[in-house]
């Protein structure tokens, strides 16, 4: 079985209705769940009660990266393969990954200003993120600038490719340069660096939750652009008549 019959909008269609309402209920009860755990849980002895920002913090910075690559993606399928569904899920994820940078930013400041003592600072992860937003925000500007579809595609498909560098600063950015002010990794395999269990199974679950809510997300995104195409065909069909 080809994946690429996906690509077919009438069978994604289908196929994405179908799986749709349960994608959405997994969403909501694996994001609320997590949450609502992880703000139940104790204070940390360092930390605090800010500790508990990780449950919304790490699960959006996840997504704001990963948003990304799916992007990269989708660009390059419709750069090399030129189907339409891929340029449109890749239009239709980027508002979501600019949200999701958005709340990273907001709950790394709120923060921060506690541990560091400041809203802001250059550092250097910090810094690749506030790009990789503003990737974010010039991709869907592109998008809404150019009225021809596919010309749309093929110049913000070179801008995902240019925008991924940012997105691989922003995960390794505390591995290039050590004297960031940002810490490692909450999540690590490493003897002694490991989270505790009462703070890393709610945040799994936050986790899947806020991947689910992207899919969801994407699905409807995508669903609705392919049915605005529809619509232009359409009305572009009856002028001609």
């Amino acid at each position: 079985m080809s994946i690429w019959k996906y690509a077919n909008p009438v069978k994604f269609m289908r196929s994405s209705g179908a799986i749709l309402p349960w994608v959405v209920a997994g969403a909501g009860l694996c994001t609320i769940g997590g949450v609502l755990w992880g703000f139940l849980t104790p204070q940390d002895y360092k930390q605090g009660s800010t500790v508990k920002i990780v449950f919304l913090h790490v699960p959006a910075a996840m997504m704001a990266i990963n948003i990304w690559v799916m992007m990269l993606v989708a660009s390059l399928i419709w750069l090399v393969r030129r189907h339409h569904v891929s340029a449109l899920a890749a239009k239709a994820a980027a508002p979501v990954g600019a949200i999701m940078t958005l709340i990273a930013l907001a709950t790394g400041a709120i923060w921060g200003q506690p541990m560091w003592g400041s809203w802001w600072e250059w550092d250097p992860r910090l810094t690749s993120f506030l790009i990789l937003f503003l990737f974010y925000v010039g991709y869907i500007a592109l998008w809404s600038a150019i009225d021809d579809a596919d010309s749309a595609a093929d110049l913000t498909g070179v801008l995902c490719l240019v925008g991924s560098v940012f997105a691989l600063l922003s995960r390794y950015a505390v591995l290039f340069w050590n004297q960031g002010l940002h810490q490692g990794a909450s999540l690590s395999v490493a003897p002694g660096e490991r989270m505790s269990a009462v703070y890393r199974y709610p945040l799994y679950l936050s986790m899947l939750g806020f991947l689910l809510l992207f899919v969801a997300l994407v699905l409807i995104r995508t669903r609705t652009e392919i049915r605005r195409r529809r619509l232009i065909a359409l009305q572009a069909k009856e002028a001609r008549a």
